[in-house]
């Protein structure tokens, strides 16, 4: 019988906690492995964002389970390969740096719910070695690649969102380095570089993902863009977009609104302080489930056809990360708020 810590307003009118994590843990392998669907892929990223779920949910053996596999499953680079089937690297996989620095983000999440810090000082190699790995690919201009392939060459293309994610993980990774007595001063650094890259240099990032929702605003989600200039991004881009009662668009000339990138909105506003706009859209899509109670992972509109049919844990895990930046369900609630962040990780990094 699995362990469940019951935090205060666990069960919110707006979602099902419990379903919801629980068919997380209903997908998630003996392992600790969370796969995308039940008999799907696995990428380290999305494992540790359904990790994050479990956390919310309450499941906490579990989701140490789910960061164990990822310390048995690094490479000894400190990377991960960025696509696994029962156990096994597929062809053609690469090593991801969001994928790889994300650990980071789960991690401190963890600690922030729980604080657990026996779990920071047991983890703490896995993080320093991806924060390494990911560091060593930054550019001249503060650029992160996407990835290295696996005949060893690196990417050339820098992408706006996934170098987001990144900055918000070498922060987490900071906050760690530092309740484990350690200082990491080229963290501090290329972390100051990756953001002014993002905010000043758009230049360096590849412009043909602009059309995706996820680079309007994830420099927002991960707090490289605040303040005035979150607030003129957000607001730039918003008819492109945001769907009245639907949703947000994955791509800004498709028909089509997906779930995860609906809560992630919702968490980029809250993380601005707009808590009444955010609140406004996670409404929207509180009812886009399937009968089982379980999130669509998208929907076309107006046919309101249900695409893809598959239910996936990245889009639970997200909703619930939604749910808890709004109604304050565990300690981690605050992680992503831009206020949070307003004591640096270090001099150096903002």
């Amino acid at each position: 019988m699995s362990e469940v810590i019951t935090f205060q307003r666990a069960q919110h009118p707006f979602v099902d906690l419990s379903s919801t994590s629980e068919f997380i843990l209903n997908v998630q392998k003996k392992n600790g492995e969370i796969p995308w669907s039940e008999g799907g892929k696995t990428d380290p990223w999305d494992h540790i964002e359904s990790a994050m779920g479990l956390t919310i949910g309450g499941f906490q053996q579990e989701a140490k389970q789910a960061y164990l596999w990822s310390r048995e499953t690094q490479l000894s680079d400190g990377s991960w390969w960025c696509d696994f089937r029962d156990g096994k690297p597929q062809k053609g996989a690469y090593k991801d740096s969001n994928m790889t620095a994300y650990v980071a983000v789960g991690v401190f999440h963890y600690f922030l719910v729980t604080g657990d810090d026996s779990f920071l000082k047991l983890m703490w190699n896995t993080v320093s070695r991806a924060m390494h790995y990911v560091v060593h690919l930054q550019g001249k201009g503060g650029e992160i690649p996407w990835a290295k392939r696996e005949d060893g060459s690196i990417s050339k293309r820098a992408l706006l969102t996934g170098s987001s994610s990144i900055y918000m993980s070498l922060g987490c990774a900071l906050r760690i380095a530092s309740l484990v007595g350690r200082k990491r001063r080229d963290w501090e650094i290329a972390r100051m570089k990756l953001g002014n890259a993002i905010r000043n240099k758009p230049h360096l990032f590849d412009r043909s993902k602009n059309r995706y929702s996820m680079d309007w605003y994830y420099p927002v989600l991960c707090g490289a863009i605040r303040g005035k200039e979150a607030r003129k991004r957000i607001d730039g881009s918003w008819a492109q977009f945001i769907i009245r009662d639907w949703g947000v668009r994955c791509v800004s000339d498709k028909q089509w609104v997906t779930m995860a990138e609906s809560s992630e909105l919702v968490m980029s506003l809250a993380a601005m302080g707009d808590f009444e706009t955010a609140e406004m859209v996670f409404n929207w899509i509180r009812d886009k489930k399937h009968e089982e109670g379980i999130f669509w992972t998208g929907v076309t509109f107006p046919e309101r056809e249900i695409y893809p049919r598959e239910m996936t844990t990245w889009t639970a895990a997200a909703v619930l990360l939604a749910a808890d930046i709004l109604f304050d369900i565990t300690p981690a609630s605050q992680l992503f708020r831009h206020s949070f962040w307003k004591t640096s990780p270090s001099p150096l990094a903002e």
